[in-house]
């Protein structure tokens, strides 16, 4: 795939967002593009599609994934919920180094230590004000496409 993009390969892999909500992950994904930072989005809506574009091959030719760059992921999902999603992510050997930020509507302090034992590298709980929303995602997105070095991830 040819890109014309003036970045790093490194920044061109995707947010993989997992995010059962229509209506959050429009929202999400309207404010990254805003961005000043051309960010490829993936979204699963649940637990088990995320584990399906994580594995080794994730379609019918047995193509290498490409690891995300950062999973946005929700803790309130149907199935595979994001508290055992984060669990298998961190428990995997091939997965566990990509940065894995919680946006959840859950203030639950049980599921903000739960997460941070499992290494989550933000909690955010969804706010309700869309103005605060836009503030929290551009924070988001300028963190981790501009202030953070994130390593290559290579599959072997």
């Amino acid at each position: 795939m040819n890109h014309d993009f003036d970045y790093p390969v490194q920044e061109t892999r995707p947010i993989l967002i997992v995010e059962d909500s229509e209506e959050d992950f429009h929202a999400l994904q309207r404010f990254l593009r805003r961005s000043s930072t051309v960010i490829p989005v993936q979204w699963c809506r649940n637990g088990e599609q995320a584990l399906m574009f994580l594995s080794p091959t994730n379609d019918e030719l047995g193509e290498s994934v490409t690891h995300p760059a950062l999973i946005v992921l929700d803790l309130n999902l149907p199935g595979i919920d994001g508290r055992e999603l984060l669990r298998q992510i961190k428990q995997n050997e091939r997965l566990k180094t990509i940065p894995v930020v919680v946006f959840t509507t859950s203030n639950n302090p049980k599921d903000i230590a739960a997460c941070h034992q499992y290494g989550v590298k933000s909690y955010i709980i969804k706010p309700i004000n869309i103005d605060q929303l836009k503030r929290d995602v551009q924070t988001l997105v300028e963190y981790w496409s501009a202030a953070t070095s994130l390593p290559n991830y290579s599959e072997n």
